[in-house]
């Protein structure tokens, strides 16, 4: 299930800035597999030709640490299981790829805004408040209900 927690998170397992993470903890075979050239092509509408090859059809042939930084959270999340990350570096594109994941297999990230998570049912857990919510509306409700967004975010 998709686990999402809302304001600061200061746990040690907590990355904040997964891009740079990324460049510098990916593991080759992360970006051999199906689930990682499935995202990148649905996010970044690139081909991951191997580890350390991407094709885009608007920057050519680049390397993995040209992906976005919404692809290269995701790739951590499916990879990672050790760190929470900030899923504040995906924009509302990563949202239905977010809830896949979550379908797989439990997945905690820490959240600074309303992702907009489609018309779909979902089940993700609210951290901050514990409620499983169910659909967009229910999603907005408790974090509207409870005041978990930063004040920057507003």
């Amino acid at each position: 299930m998709l686990q999402i927690i809302f304001g600061e998170y200061k746990g040690k397992d907590y990355i904040f800035d997964p891009d740079t993470y990324f460049d510098n903890a990916y593991e080759d075979e992360w970006l051999t597999d199906s689930l990682s050239k499935e995202m990148v092509r649905d996010i970044d509408r690139s081909e991951l030709i191997g580890p350390n090859l991407v094709q885009s059809p608007v920057l050519g042939a680049i390397p993995p640490g040209r992906l976005s930084g919404g692809v290269k959270t995701l790739i951590l999340i499916a990879n990672d299981p050790e760190h929470v990350f900030n899923a504040s570096a995906c924009g509302d594109n990563c949202a239905l790829q977010l809830l896949k994941l979550g379908a797989m297999k439990d997945v905690t990230i820490r959240l600074g805004y309303l992702m907009n998570f489609g018309d779909a049912c979902f089940e993700i857990k609210i951290m901050n408040t514990g409620k499983i919510v169910q659909n967009q509306a229910e999603f907005v409700r408790e974090i509207i209900a409870h005041d978990l967004l930063e004040a920057e975010y507003l």
